[in-house]
């Protein structure tokens, strides 16, 4: 079997696992925008194809070419790129796409049904905008935009047309989450008390730049003009995670930021530590360097009776049936926690963090990102969402609630960044809220 043809089939798979996880119908409630990967709607499309056109194509767009390539519902028929070694190589792997230079001239190409947009973030809006007035269905690499008042334009333009707009946030297709996050609606945790996500790596975040004057367009991450540095490249991800399984959004963040280690000209924070506080007080708890690797990247939901790793899709429970209290007791004695042996009195219970037992929220083998790829991590739900966006192509559809979730984790990144810049906690803008979201 080739990768296209086991692709196809872990697609597949998915798609009818959908209705067998936690919860059935009630899950496709819980994260309608799954709606677009039933069987159903893979059946509908079969046979027809999307005509895709890919404005950046970097590594991250090439990584994109290489899930399209894969995908039996879809064609890479235009190329843009403005820097050259990246177009060439996207033509090597689609020869027989068209190639741009202008990214207006791709959306004129009568032969481009969907748009993919794998630029640097303070691109996102405006390409974002000319490809829905163009009439093209839009797929858009995080965050939404680099400025609140950006969202607020996509997300109305979004509104007011018949075009689909997709946002590569793959954890809300990633089978682990969706089951994670289900289960945790369900009750398996009890109520969630608070939520805690990092993401650490070891790198300073470049790219070898050829030439001096191609510094900000190869390094846009490292520079205010183009990015919103570790928040909107990393923690969007992370808050979209934490607004799905709380239903809702902070009302709030206070945070601090700094350059601690790499002070290399680069204009964003290469740490940062940022809360975010619910109007019923519960937090999120955020923090990302990299200049340290050992964390690694994690998303916890913290609840009265257990806490859900949703990155390594386990969950441990505060008061484990699966651990005998004798087992507990041989296992502190053997590690020196008690000095004597209690003989009589109330049933024990341990307090001790080495004593939780971690249990899958999926059954088979799962795939565990580390964080540590700039570019990204295979098995991480990428694959699905660009073939969601695909049958979106071919049917018209719009995926429900995919740009609510994006523009709702995207603000709370900039909201994350102000309250970084101004040394001060501050709310939600009024002005930017829209109906689909609760506080």
């Amino acid at each position: 079997m080739n990768e296209k043809e086991q692709m196809d089939l872990g697609r597949r798979k998915f798609c009818l696992d959908l209705g067998r996880m936690t919860g059935g119908l009630a899950l496709l409630s819980a994260a309608p925008w799954l709606k677009a990967c039933t069987d159903e709607k893979v059946t509908a499309t079969q046979g027809e194809t999307a005509r895709i056109g890919m404005v950046g194509t970097g590594s991250r767009g090439r990584y994109h070419i290489h899930n399209l390539l894969a995908l039996p519902h879809a064609r890479v028929t235009a190329l843009c790129d403005i820097y050259p070694p990246n177009l060439e190589a996207a033509q090597a792997l689609c020869p027989g796409a068209r190639a741009y230079t202008d990214y207006r001239r791709l959306l004129d190409d009568p032969e481009v049904d969907g748009v993919v947009i794998s630029t640097p973030l303070g691109l996102h809006a405006d390409m974002t905008l000319a490809a829905l007035s163009a009439g093209k269905h839009v797929f858009c690499e995080k965050a939404m935009a680099l400025t609140m008042e950006q969202c607020k334009e996509v997300y109305d333009a979004y509104q007011a047309g018949d075009r689909a707009l997709y946002y590569c946030m793959q954890r809300m297709y990633d089978p682990k989450y969706i089951e994670g996050v289900q289960r945790i609606k369900d009750g398996l945790i009890g109520d969630v008390v608070g939520m805690r996500c990092h993401w650490f790596r070891n790198a300073d975040w470049r790219r070898p730049v050829p030439s001096p004057e191609l510094e900000r367009l190869i390094n846009w991450r490292l520079y205010q003009e183009f990015s919103g540095g570790l928040m909107t490249e990393l923690a969007t991800h992370q808050l979209e995670v934490c607004n799905w399984v709380a239903g809702r959004l902070p009302s709030e963040a206070v945070g601090m930021g700094d350059i601690v280690y790499w002070k290399d000209g680069r204009e964003v924070y290469d740490s940062v530590n940022v809360t975010y506080r619910f109007s019923d007080g519960r937090k999120i708890a955020y923090e990302s360097l990299i200049s340290n690797k050992y964390n690694g990247m994690e998303d916890q939901i913290l609840g009265k009776g257990g806490t859900v790793d949703l990155t390594k899709g386990v969950y441990y429970l505060e008061e484990d049936t699966e651990i005998s209290g004798m087992r507990r007791l041989m296992d502190s004695i053997r590690q020196g926690v008690f000095a004597a042996v209690p003989t009589a009195g109330p049933s024990w219970r341990p307090e001790y963090r080495n004593e939780y037992v971690p249990h899958p929220l999926v059954q088979g083998s799962v795939s565990v990102n580390g964080g540590q790829s700039m570019v990204a991590a295979d098995h991480d739900g990428s694959d699905l969402v660009m073939s969601a966006f695909c049958i979106s192509c071919i049917s018209g559809e719009k995926a429900e609630n995919v740009v609510e979730e994006a523009y709702g984790s995207t603000l709370l990144c900039l909201l994350g960044n102000q309250a970084m810049a101004e040394g001060r906690t501050v709310r939600f803008p009024e002005e930017y809220k829209i109906p689909y979201m609760k506080f």
